[in-house]
């Protein structure tokens, strides 16, 4: 194993490192990576210990000892389509989702990038990710800050576990303390090597193969655990909790980042958790899809502008007996991955009650992308080009299964397409936001369409932080591409003022007002009016052709100026993974 030690960055000398005291408990976390070791602070400038002597004493000055200002929740799954969980539609066990939704807000006209990295990166900046060196490979932030630096220099605790695709390590860009995955996808019960008495862990090969691990300040490479009931979901979750319960003794409030692997591929669950749902998926695509359309109209997620877009599902009834039994199974792991990450939400909902901290907590809850579809069954059963058993069962340690086609149409109703395609399909994902007595009449649906982008000018203005001019690399900071959305709160309207943008690989779209251009796969342009075909089912670009090509204009000026301004700027010089 490489192991690989990182020097904190200044900007965390505001609130970093906790040295190991002697107690068996702090030991026992040091041990866990729950507790940072000692660690040697760099030698700086004398203009630089003023400007963080000065951050610290304004903060002092400016919250205090009783610091009441919102802790802030983030949660973020991996790959999961917009009907999967009960609040949006879903068959799912998701009570506790089911919960944040009916005590805050959802919203139905959510989108991402339509892949991992750049949806994280916009997440984390309020920018496309075009603009912050994320737009083609998970590299690193470049003229940009971070929600958590810009939190972590107003006074907050910052704290992430999960998944971080990139190049650098959280900890540099604000975050005290990061324990979890920074790479796009791992074996869910060993991401590491192969531990006695188990198979050979199901992985990517070749120079996919080793996961990279981050542990504060250290990265490990792979990152086999030793704890035989580790699972992904579970183990986030507890790292998570870990950390609140090391630091509930502060005044200070808290902003903690979740970033749970689930449902990514490889499919693994509990087989207990499997059990639940084994059977559940043997009537076909057609009537799950059809219900979870009917739950999302009489919820009022849907209306009238939705059509149900036509399927793409093979034929269950040409499916043999053993075929039926392999889909069932499959999508049986992947609600089981789901219903995983709602009873690890419900542990943090616990500890939170537990701490006193639910009431004064923005809590947040989305997906990356669409949910993703593979076509082959060579790739999506067979596991084609992975290390894998496929004599083992579907769900366990050694062996890979994907999410296929058929199911990721049903698990992206009602829209067309899938994850890295700017369609709907790829791009619409859920977002709920619970914060108590803040939002007025809880358990309402906002038709107002938002973007990855507007999360963080969102929590800057509910937290009263100022967005900064340059960041810790001394680089100057560009302005967030995102608006505020807390009107919705207040069950007023955000005004936008712009188009949103879309593009990743040979997918690109915009939306301005009601209109959307959108062409994937190299395609050509199509346009549809939302106000009324939000499901991109009445391609009317022969009947606005105008309308169209002022929208492509618009959309090649912006694509012209991002990659115009990342040319600017210099290569990686470790390349991606």
């Amino acid at each position: 194993m490489q192991s690989e030690r990182i020097p904190p960055m200044q900007s965390n000398l505001l609130n970093g490192g906790v040295r190991c005291s002697s107690t068996p408990l702090d030991c026992s976390l040091e041990k866990s990576g729950l507790r940072s070791k000692p660690r040697h602070l760099p030698c700086m400038a004398p203009a630089k210990i003023h400007v963080l002597l000065f951050s610290i004493v304004v903060t002092v000055l400016s919250h205090g000892k009783d610091d009441k200002r919102p802790n802030v929740v983030m949660i973020m799954v991996d790959d999961m389509g917009f009907s999967d969980i009960g609040c949006y539609g879903g068959e799912i066990a998701t009570p506790n989702l089911d919960r944040l939704a009916r005590n805050g807000l959802r919203f139905s006209r959510f989108h991402n990038t339509a892949k991992c990295f750049p949806s994280r990166a916009c997440l984390l900046t309020g920018q496309y990710a075009q603009r912050v060196g994320m737009g083609d490979k998970p590299l690193s932030f470049t003229n940009a800050v971070t929600v958590a630096e810009v939190l972590q220099n107003s006074g907050y605790r910052t704290l992430m576990t999960g998944k971080h695709h990139g190049e650098e390590n959280p900890v540099r860009f604000g975050f005290d303390r990061y324990w979890g995955l920074m790479d796009g996808a791992s074996n869910h019960f060993n991401p590491g090597k192969r531990r006695a008495g188990e198979p050979v862990p199901a992985n990517k090969q070749g120079n996919f193969g080793e996961r990279k691990w981050g542990i504060d300040h250290e990265i490990r490479t792979p990152y086999t655990p030793e704890e035989g009931d580790f699972y992904s979901t579970d183990y986030f979750t507890n790292h998570a909790i870990g950390f609140l319960d090391q630091y509930k003794g502060e005044s200070k409030p808290f902003f903690l980042y979740v970033a749970y692997t689930a449902p990514h591929d490889p499919l693994m669950a509990w087989p207990a958790d499997i059990k639940k749902y084994i059977g559940s998926y043997m009537e076909g695509y057609e009537s799950i899809r059809r219900k979870r359309y009917e739950r999302q109209v009489e919820m009022g997620m849907l209306d009238r502008t939705y059509p149900l877009s036509a399927p793409t599902y093979e034929d269950w009834a040409k499916l043999f007996a053993e075929e039926k039994a392999a889909r069932d199974a499959i999508m049986a792991t992947y609600a089981a991955m789901i219903d995983r990450v709602d009873q690890n939400i419900g542990r943090l909902l616990g500890k939170l009650e537990e701490l006193g901290q639910l009431a004064n907590t923005i809590i947040l809850f989305m997906s990356d992308n669409g949910a993703q579809s593979q076509s082959d069954p060579q790739s999506w059963l067979w596991a084609r080009g992975k290390e894998s058993d496929p004599s083992l069962p579907i769900g366990s340690v050694g062996r890979w299964t994907s999410l296929n086609l058929s199911w990721a149409n049903v698990s992206n109703t009602p829209f067309r397409l899938y994850k890295a395609d700017s369609h709907e399909g790829g791009i619409a994902t859920p977002l709920i936001v619970s914060w108590k007595d803040k939002i007025r009449q809880p358990g309402r649906i906002t038709a107002f369409p938002a973007h990855l982008i507007d999360i963080m000018p969102t929590l800057l203005h509910l937290i009263g932080a100022s967005y900064p001019t340059h960041n810790r690399k001394g680089e100057e900071v560009e302005a967030m591409d995102g608006i505020n959305l807390a009107p919705l709160f207040d069950h007023r309207l955000p005004v936008r003022g712009k188009p949103l943008y879309w593009q990743w690989a040979n997918g690109k779209a915009i939306r301005k007002d009601n209109w959307k251009l959108v062409s994937d796969n190299n395609e050509p342009w199509e346009l549809y009016d939302v106000s009324h075909d939000q499901t991109e089912t009445d391609n009317v670009i022969d009947e606005y052709p105008r309308v169209a090509e002022e929208l492509k204009r618009e959309w090649q000026m912006w694509i012209g100026e991002t990659k115009a301004r990342e040319s600017t700027r210099k290569p990686s010089l470790t390349g991606s993974r």
